[in-house]
């Protein structure tokens, strides 16, 4: 039965070359491990990712002015709500407050991203890649 092969998930030393530690001895078991890595470039030259950049930062100034303006809204129908209904005119008043401040904040990111725009804009030109000259700024 030691003439026959066995299928083991790791491949043994033979008997012969069997070091101490018994058959499932630590020094009897080899591993080895390699490691390939692969470096991909995309292609893209600096121009292209500051155009990238640009166009977040102006999508993210215009989804923080679409919440201003919907905290803005909101704000004045709850205005609205407190005269309308005196009842409940506290609350109204107290979600109209947080509307409003909620409106203030939206405005503020979006002034941050125009400014972030702005910035990355104004590197672009510094780094000396393409430069566009438009006929009205």
């Amino acid at each position: 039965m030691s003439d026959e092969k066995h299928h083991h998930l790791f491949h043994h030393k033979k008997d012969d070359e069997a070091v101490p530690g018994g058959e499932y001895g630590a020094a009897a078991v080899e591993y080895s491990e390699t490691v390939a890595t692969e470096v991909v470039t995309t292609g893209e030259n600096e121009y292209e990712k500051f155009k990238k950049e640009e166009k977040h930062h102006k999508h993210k100034e215009h989804v923080g002015q679409a919440g201003a303006l919907a905290a803005g809204a909101f704000a004045l129908y709850e205005k609205h709500e407190a005269k309308k209904d005196p009842e409940h005119a506290h609350r109204h008043k107290i979600t109209e407050e947080i509307a409003a401040t909620a409106a203030v904040g939206a405005g503020g990111y979006a002034f941050h991203e125009h400014h972030e725009k702005k910035d990355h804009k104004e590197a672009e030109e510094a780094s000396g890649e393409k430069k566009h000259h438009h006929l009205f700024g």
